[in-house]
């Protein structure tokens, strides 16, 4: 695979610098054209080589192009914060907004690679990472992502000759790292494997270029040129529209039997037993949150539901039974400016707990499938591939030792209208009804036609769906918070058996 690029590439200076003030230019024009869109990030993902030019022509780059739109970023080794969340979470938090470029230096291939060289795990988890990259890439790229894959090259020989050269120039010495060094002799492992990953994910989304890296002007140029081809193609590319979805067939399924249809919605607590039943669970819930098992997971709690299903009394009584610095509310509106300038699983990923700790989605990424859906403010494309990203959004929390727990809270339309009319004659309660909340209504069959499918494609083994029938509050209050204990004692007991 590297053969090509082990052959001597030369470009003479005097076509480089013929050359360079019109690509400099067009490089401008592009850069400034996608920002003015702001209908994409470009993420520039370098590897390769160490003494192969990759700071070099990055350095460039931020003299060609407009420095105040680049964002270069640097991932050395884990800091604690890191390691104790997910491994994609340190490179969500780092993603360029729409319109602007991200430089990943150490980058999510980096991390693997450099992990099978040294030993720390088998081919086998590398082969896992490959997946997980393949997945991050499509998702990011289905929502309007650029990438670019840059692995710069030199052969042994080459490298050799560099650093030795490096080492030699009083002026340039200090440019040699001990990761120079290592590399040089890890070399034949580091191409092994590097091959092996440039193989698995160059993709025609997301394609790896090999650059050869000894002779600065023909990097420069062809890093360059690859760049201004890719940027000028996503310009010429038809832009997608989001599409009003026709509710005419999802009404007509209206009367199809689901799981909502199966559930028992007469169930009940009288006061006496809501209130022993609510302390018990409150109690269980602090203990499991306290528990020193805690300090291998991390516990996230999505809430959905109907509008006046109870979502907030029941976050309220889970709340209560914990200290507030063990725990986070994170309430979902409509996105921000800025979350509107990312993929839209970035506002959620940013908002994990660290190990220990435990966070409360209001609302969450489920929108997507929901709301989003029904409204039509997001593509049937859009929609549709959302499940399987959101499956493996939540594997990859719950292979970090995240313990996710989904809650639907259902009510029948009776009790919404009762819960609606109470709302607008209570002072105090107003402000929780809103003429969203009526305008949705009218459309009841085609929101439990988005949950039915909701459930069915997102309830999995490692992440299932806990339905609460909620006409009943109490009952749905000390299901909820029993669901949650039984979900954290459960991980404690796989704990055990590992």
């Amino acid at each position: 695979m590297f053969e090509s690029a082990e052959i001597g590439h030369v470009i003479a200076k005097e076509t480089y610098d013929a050359e360079v003030p019109a690509l400099r230019e067009a490089l401008l024009d592009a850069q400034y054209e996608l920002h003015e869109q702001a209908g994409r990030q470009i993420i520039v993902l370098i590897n390769g080589i160490e003494g192969a030019g990759k700071g070099e022509t990055v350095k460039l780059l931020n003299e060609w192009m407009d420095p105040r739109y680049i964002e270069v970023r640097t991932f050395d080794r884990q800091t604690d914060e890191e390691l104790a969340h997910p491994t994609a979470w340190r490179y969500w938090r780092q993603l360029p907004a729409k319109g602007r470029m991200g430089v990943f230096f150490g980058n999510w291939y980096s991390q693997m690679i450099q992990g099978r060289v040294h030993g720390n795990f088998k081919d086998a988890v590398l082969d896992q990472a490959i997946n997980g990259a393949e997945r991050l890439e499509k998702m990011l790229c289905d929502e309007g992502a650029l990438i670019f894959k840059f692995w710069f090259h030199l052969s042994k020989k080459q490298m050799k000759t560099r650093l030795k050269m490096l080492k030699d120039d009083p002026l340039h010495s200090w440019r040699i790292s001990p990761l120079d060094w290592q590399q040089s002799k890890t070399y034949d492992k580091f191409v092994r494997f590097g091959e092996r990953v440039l193989r698995r994910t160059s993709r025609d989304y997301a394609p790896w270029h090999v650059i050869e890296g000894m002779d600065p002007y023909y990097r420069s140029l062809t890093v360059g040129r690859l760049l201004l081809e890719g940027m000028q193609a996503a310009l010429k590319a038809p832009k997608v529209e989001a599409t009003s979805l026709t509710l005419g067939p999802l009404a007509a399924n209206h009367g199809e039997f689901t799981l909502l249809d199966s559930l028992d919605m007469t169930l009940s607590l009288d006061k006496s037993d809501y209130e022993e039943q609510l302390i018990t669970e409150q109690a269980r819930l602090s203990g499991n949150i306290r528990d020193k098992r805690m300090q291998r997971h991390a516990l996230v709690a999505v809430f959905e539901g109907n509008d006046a299903a109870g979502k907030g009394g029941a976050i309220r009584r889970v709340a209560a039974a914990l200290d507030p610095r063990h725990y986070n509310i994170v309430p979902i509106a409509a996105p921000s400016e800025d979350e509107r300038a990312q993929p839209y699983l970035w506002r959620f990923w940013r908002q994990i707990p660290a190990r220990s700790k435990f966070t409360i989605f209001d609302r969450s990424w489920y929108g997507r499938v929901l709301v989003e859906r029904v409204e039509g403010f997001c593509s049937q494309a859009d929609w549709s591939r959302a499940y399987s990203e959101i499956n493996d959004f939540e594997e990859q929390l719950t292979e970090a030792g995240v313990v996710v727990v989904k809650f639907w809270l259902a009510i029948d339309q009776d009790t919404q209208l009762e819960r609606f009319e109470a709302r607008e004659k209570i002072p105090f309660k107003r402000y929780k009804i809103t003429e969203d909340d009526w305008r949705n209504r009218k459309k009841w069959p085609a929101y439990r036609e988005a949950v039915g499918d909701m459930v069915d494609r997102t309830s999995t083994e490692i992440a299932p769906w806990t339905l609460i029938e909620a006409n009943d509050k109490r009952w749905a209050r000390v299901k909820v918070l029993r669901t949650l204990n039984e979900a954290l004692e459960a991980a404690f007991a796989r704990d055990k058996k590992k």
